[in-house]
């Protein structure tokens, strides 16, 4: 009779809601970006001077001298970090300190901030402005140097009145982390990377051409900054989303361009957005999707880390899209 209570009992139980796939999958990765240690993740502050102060306006004539306090700033930010016990971010301030780097600004507290110019401003016709995604900073500035550098030297093949800006002007979010499923950052990023290309503008030749490339998590920050951002294109590669449903809800005059490779993780990932915990998470519309209503080019099997490798597909359309030559762009 007991047995058979049981048996009832188990029979009649109501069986706990099994959760939605969506909401169980965004809760894991919250958790996990709450439980699991991060290399590094306490690692105490390194010292550095606050941003060279500008004397005078920033302007064509004024660009050397910026150049110049910047790099000075940057060799007292390397003296302070190595006295601080910190050889590897010292040595990352001193290569932005050589004098062949021109920095445009320069932050070295905390993880650091700093926006480098590679060719002449002053003299550019097509100018693009790349903005990196997560676990950006200096102390991992030489990846994201080597891509803009790689873009660069594509671009100066095909024509020598261009320049390449390495906008690091924001606190990147780390790739496991609470920020990095939300639009935090780049809602406080937005209107710094505005204010960045529409004072860009002043340094260079009326009528340039204008590209902002953003990688990852910076197609968030080009998401959140459409809307007023001066630029003539957008490409967004290996996007996670922008947060917007449509090219038409960027809001924006720009081309928007998209790509993907074959290779790239962030193709896995949800492309939606739901409340959680009273946060947004997620970035809604796949930015390669038909939905989306972008002009797709060819990333061939690009990872989420090669869209800026020499010779490859990805790189040689984001130099097309530079140089406003659309018709050459091969699509996706």
């Amino acid at each position: 009779m007991a047995g058979s209570g049981r048996a009832a009992r188990s029979r009649d139980a109501v069986p706990p809601p099994r959760p939605r796939p969506l909401r169980a999958l965004l809760a894991a990765l919250l958790t996990a970006a709450i439980v699991i240690p991060l290399a590094g993740a306490a690692r105490p502050g390194v010292p550095a001077p606050p941003p060279a102060p500008l004397t005078t306006p920033l302007t064509p004539s004024t660009l050397r001298a910026a150049y110049e306090a910047n790099r000075e700033n940057a060799v007292e930010a390397a003296r302070m970090a190595a006295a601080h016990g910190d050889p590897h971010r010292a040595a990352a301030d001193r290569a932005l300190a050589s004098p062949s780097r021109r920095l445009l600004t320069f932050d070295g507290r905390g993880e650091g901030q700093a926006t480098e110019v590679l060719g002449d401003l002053t003299h550019a016709r097509h100018i693009a402005v790349l903005v990196p995604g997560s676990d950006t900073s200096l102390d991992t500035y030489a990846r994201f140097h080597r891509a803009a550098a790689s873009l660069y030297t594509e671009l100066t093949r095909r024509n020598p009145r261009v320049a390449v800006v390495a906008w690091l002007g924001y606190e990147t979010p780390a790739t496991v982390s609470t920020t990095v499923a939300t639009a935090t950052r780049a809602g406080e990023a937005a209107p710094h990377l505005r204010d960045f290309v529409r004072r860009l503008r002043t340094l260079t030749p009326a009528g340039a051409h204008v590209s902002v490339l953003c990688h990852s998590y910076g197609s968030v920050v080009c998401g959140r900054a459409a809307p007023g951002l001066d630029a003539d294109d957008i490409a967004l590669v290996g996007s996670p989303g922008t947060t917007a449903d449509s090219v038409a809800a960027l809001h924006t005059r720009a081309r928007i361009w998209a790509a993907r490779g074959a290779g790239d993780w962030v193709a896995d990932v949800p492309h939606l957005r739901a409340d959680l915990f009273g946060t947004t998470v997620g970035f809604g519309t796949d930015p390669v999707s038909p939905a989306f209503g972008a002009r797709l080019f060819d990333a061939a099997g690009a990872d989420h880390s090669g869209y800026f490798t020499p010779g490859s597909a990805s790189l040689a359309n984001l130099a097309r899209i530079t140089l406003d030559t659309p018709s050459e762009v091969t699509r996706g």
